[in-house]
Parts: structure tokens; C-alpha cells; sequence
């Protein structure tokens, strides 16, 4: 299960690869033992037919001696081989009795003869441990009281290493023929797969906010599928842009209500009126706390690069000036180049809800500063105020409570900035500041190494 399992994840490319190297190393061998049967057959059959001429031509070389009866025979035969002594090439005639003519190669060996009549063909160990094919035929001449058996043999050396350099030659080949196959199919596979590929780069990069549709300048099926998936694209962006708008609309047309209610519950005793205040207080958090975070959940989605201190200039700027009014120094550390994946409007919300948190309970001082970490960009906020204790960060933290809750307000701002940094991939811990307050570090993933220097008060 676990190989199947494993399989099952393999990529196209992969695939196709694996399926032509098992397809090569199945077919190639296989083409490689029939070739070769081929021709060991084929040229076994022609050695053969070979001895049989020449056994022929010892026939006819065979003679009677007209005086004394004897057969004769002409030892060369027209072939030198036959008088080197042991050369591998043999010719005997023999009654088995007291006729006995042998080719000189032969020297003191003798060929095994058989009992069987006809022409026989054998494979048989000869001289020195040769390994010889012998043709023998057994005749009856006139004049001869016994059969007589004429053989020839040849050494099957030459055969065998024709056939070895063949299959020498063949398997050379085959193993040439088997690598240009799988380079010619590896360039196929790349190429084929080309267009796939390109559109996995599209989709990584309307992902990341670089590009906002497919290109649908690729083979027609894919062509299709990318045409598909930008109709898609342009769908969900219409809802998301509409989903943002009926949340704008919705806290506008709420708003009223809620103030009116805030006006009537004067009117009411004071017990009755503390009490309505408190519910309508309420509704009016929860209702602009899940507003934001709809609102906010849409950009996360294809989110392009933006320019950190460009885009929190009229933010920082204008909460610099309310802290100058309340006495409190706001310094500032952005590098001027960075920049992040992330929709400009949820920056500027996500930085804001955190300075005016921090400048609510600071007594004189609030530093902000970005920088990078792990892959990614770090938003560090620090202040001068009573802070929280460790047993009440890891509470706050643990239940899931809105971050701001003990806290005077409405405990929106923290809870809309825990939401965001959950929809972004980030992750938010509070901590001791070396100021003496609360430190809250936001981590987000996708910066971009800065160029220049930062801009820094």
C-alpha cells in the first residue's frame, strides 16, 4: 500500500519517464534474444548445409583400386586444412573391421561411429576436446563384405565465433539504440510536457498577485482549461469585490439603527440605561468585527507585492501626529524597498488596529519596526505601558480570546489583526518588550529583500 501510495503522488513527468525505461528494457531484450535465435539458426543451417558439400565432394573423392579392391582416397581434398595435424577439420571412412582411412589432421584419433544406417548428423567432442559437427553416411560398395562409414566433421569454433561477434555487435546496438531511445523519448516527455509547465508558472503567479489571468496561448486542450479556470478567476473576483461591497453597505446601513438606539437608551432610567448601552455597544463590536473580517478574507486571495512604506505612509504619518498630541513618541523602522503579498487596505488595517492599541496604553513611547525573518517579514511593536504578564499572554492566547478584551474598549482592533494574520499564513505572539510594556511580533510570510535603506524616524 505504502509503494501504491507513493505511486500515486508520482509526477506526470515521472511517469511517463518510468513507463519508457521499463518499455525500452522489456522490448529491447526481447528483440535482442530473437535476433540473435535468428541468427544462430540461420547460420547453423548454412555450416551445415557447408559439411554436407564437402562430405559430397569426400564422396565422390572415394575410389576402388581395381586390383586389389581397396577404397582410396585423395587426402587434401582440396583443402589444406585437412592435412594440419588437429586443425579441427576431419574426414574418416571405416568399415569398423580392417578398413581405416583418416585425413591426416586426424594423427592417431579416431571418429566414433554408429550402428545406424543413413545419413546421421551429430554434435559431438573430438580431438583435444574440440567440439566438432559431424555429418556420416554408411554405403555399400560392391567388392566390401562390411558397410562402410564415411564422415566428416568441421570444428564448430568458427561458428561460434561468428555467432559471438554478432551478438557482440548486436548487443552493442541494441544497448546504443536503447539509450537514443530514451534521450529521443526524455526530449519528448520535456517537450510535451512544456505547456504544462507553463502553466503551472501562470498559476504560481496569479497565486502570488504577478499576474491576474492565464495565458491561453498554449495547445488546445490546455487551452481550454486555462480559458476555464480565467472565467473562474473573474468569478471569484466579482464575488469577492461584491462580498467586500454588501459588508460596506451593510455597516453603513447599520450604523443608523445602532445610533439610534444609543440616543433612545438616554432616555431610559439609569439601571435600564447602563444596561442597553452595554448590549447595544455589543452588537455594534460584533457586527463591524465579523463586517472586517469578510471584508478582510477576500484580499487574501491573489494578493500582488506592495511596497511596505509607501502603502503605511498616510497611516503612520497621521497616528504620529495623534501620538505628538497625547505626548507619546512613535519611531518608525520600514525599509523603504520592502515588500510584501498583501491586499494595501489589510495592511494599513492590520498596522493601524496594533498602533492604537499600543498608543492607548503607552506612557510616553511606541516603536515600530519591520523587518526579515524566516522567508518572511516580521511587524515588531513595542510600548511603554503596564503591558500584560506572562500568565496573562498565554491565557489570552490559549482560549482564543479577542487580544485585546481586558482592556478598556471594544476589543475589536487586536481581534480584526488575529483574524488577518490567520487568513495571511502568518502567526502573532506577544511577549515583554524592552520597554517595559507589551511586545506584539506578527510574522508574514513572502517578503522580499529590501534594496535601499529604510525609512526610519
Amino acid at each position: 500500500m505504502g509503494l501504491m501510495a507513493n505511486m500515486s503522488r508520482w509526477t506526470l513527468a515521472r511517469r511517463l519517464i518510468i513507463a519508457s525505461v521499463v518499455l525500452v528494457m522489456v522490448i529491447v531484450p526481447l528483440v535482442g534474444v530473437g535476433l540473435s535465435y535468428s541468427f544462430r539458426e540461420s547460420a547453423s543451417a548454412s555450416f551445415d548445409e557447408r559439411l554436407a558439400s564437402m562430405h559430397k565432394v569426400l564422396l565422390a573423392a572415394m575410389e576402388q583400386d581395381p586390383v586389389s579392391g581397396q577404397v582410396v582416397v585423395d587426402d587434401s581434398l582440396g583443402d589444406s586444412r585437412f592435412g594440419r595435424v588437429f586443425s579441427g577439420w576431419y574426414w574418416q571412412i571405416s568399415d569398423g573391421q580392417g578398413l581405416n582411412r583418416v585425413s591426416r589432421s586426424l594423427w592417431d584419433q579416431r571418429l566414433p561411429l554408429t550402428a545406424d544406417g543413413g545419413t546421421r548428423w551429430r554434435t559431438l567432442s573430438g580431438p583435444r576436446g574440440q567440439s566438432l559437427r559431424l555429418v556420416e553416411r554408411t554405403l555399400r560398395l560392391p567388392g566390401q563384405p562390411y558397410p562402410i562409414h564415411v564422415s566428416l566433421a568441421v570444428s564448430r569454433q568458427e561458428l561460434q565465433a561468428e555467432v559471438a561477434r554478432f551478438e557482440w555487435l548486436l548487443w552493442l546496438s541494441l544497448v546504443a539504440l536503447g539509450a537514443l531511445l530514451l534521450g529521443g523519448l526524455a526530449l519528448q516527455i520535456r517537450w510535451g510536457l512544456a505547456p504544462l509547465r507553463a502553466l503551472h508558472r501562470d498559476l504560481a503567479a496569479v497565486k502570488s498577485g504577478d499576474r491576474g489571468h492565464l495565458d491561453t496561448r498554449l495547445p488546445g486542450e490546455l487551452a481550454d482549461v486555462a480559458s476555464t479556470m480565467n472565467d473562474v478567476l473573474d468569478h471569484d473576483r466579482r464575488m469577492i469585490e461584491r462580498g467586500r461591497a454588501a459588508a460596506g453597505n451593510l455597516a453603513h446601513a447599520l450604523k443608523t439603527p445602532v445610533s439610534v438606539l444609543q440616543a433612545q437608551a438616554d432616555r431610559l432610567p439609569a439601571t435600564e440605561r447602563r444596561q442597553v448601552r452595554e448590549e447595544v455597544a455589543r452588537i455594534d463590536a460584533a457586527v463591524r468585527h465579523h463586517l472586517a473580517r469578510a471584508s478582510a478574507a477576500g484580499s487574501a486571495v491573489l494578493a500582488g507585492p506592495v511596497r511596505v512604506a509607501e502603502v503605511l505612509a498616510p497611516v503612520v504619518n497621521g497616528l504620529e501626529r495623534l501620538a505628538g498630541r497625547r505626548g507619546i513618541t512613535l519611531k518608525r523602522d520600514i525599509p523603504a524597498q520592502l515588500t510584501l503579498r498583501i491586499d494595501p487596505q489589510d495592511l494599513q488595517e492590520l498596522t493601524g488596529n496594533l498602533l492604537e492599541n499600543a498608543m492607548d496604553w503607552a506612557s510616553s513611547r511606541v516603536r515600530l519596526t519591520f523587518s526579515l525573518a524566516h522567508g518572511g517579514s516580521c511587524l515588531s511593536l513595542a510600548d511603554d505601558g503596564p503591558g500584560m504578564t506572562e500568565a496573562q499572554r498565554s491565557t489570552v492566547l490559549a482560549r482564543g480570546v479577542r487580544l485585546d478584551e481586558q482592556r478598556a474598549g471594544s476589543g475589536l482592533g487586536l481581534a480584526i489583526v488575529e483574524d488577518l494574520v490567520t487568513l495571511y499564513g502568518g502567526r502573532l505572539t506577544l511577549g515583554e518588550s524592552d520597554l517595559g510594556g507589551l511586545a506584539v511580533d506578527v510574522w508574514l510570510p513572502g517578503a522580499d529583500q529590501p534594496q535601499g535603506s529604510g525609512a526610519r524616524r
